[in-house]
């Protein structure tokens, strides 16, 4: 209640201190030249347009729900997932993206396990059909064989 009376007083006293100051600007302006007092005029017609309009906030009327005994016999307030009427079907349309999520991040997962899987079985069948013996791979003398041969 307070906090609106010092608005109020606050309000009527920047209206008073701007009612002064246009009463002391009218007073100056009937000596001015036609010219000047016109741009004047349209400055102040613009500066109109762009002030600051109040905000108009609508609030929304606070209503107490009833207090419901839930499944587990906890108090709540409102009658659950269907008291405001849809928000088990928010919650619903709101999980669908994560369920999605979460399938394709399993997908993913799957058939990168499966590429992985198989390149190592690709690899080890060529070193198993080969006609070189594995520790030859690792001989350093054979992999600079490799590097010139291909050139």
């Amino acid at each position: 209640m307070n906090r609106h009376i010092s608005e109020n007083s606050t309000s009527t006293a920047a209206d008073r201190f701007a009612h002064r100051v246009v009463a002391r600007l009218n007073e100056g302006s009937n000596e001015l030249p036609y010219d000047i007092a016109e741009r004047l005029r349209a400055g102040r017609m613009q500066a109109l347009d762009k002030r600051k309009r109040p905000a108009v906030v609508a609030q929304r009327p606070v209503v107490a729900e009833p207090m419901v005994l839930g499944a587990g016999h906890t108090a709540t307030m409102g009658g659950g997932w269907g008291s405001e009427g849809g928000n088990w079907w928010r919650a619903l349309v709101s999980a669908i993206p994560v369920a999605a999520l979460l399938v394709g991040l399993f997908v993913v997962g799957v058939n990168q396990n499966e590429a992985g899987a198989n390149e190592i079985a690709e690899v080890d069948a060529a070193l198993l059909t080969d006609d070189l013996p594995p520790e030859a791979y690792t001989d350093p003398g054979f992999l600079q064989y490799l590097k010139t041969s291909q050139h």
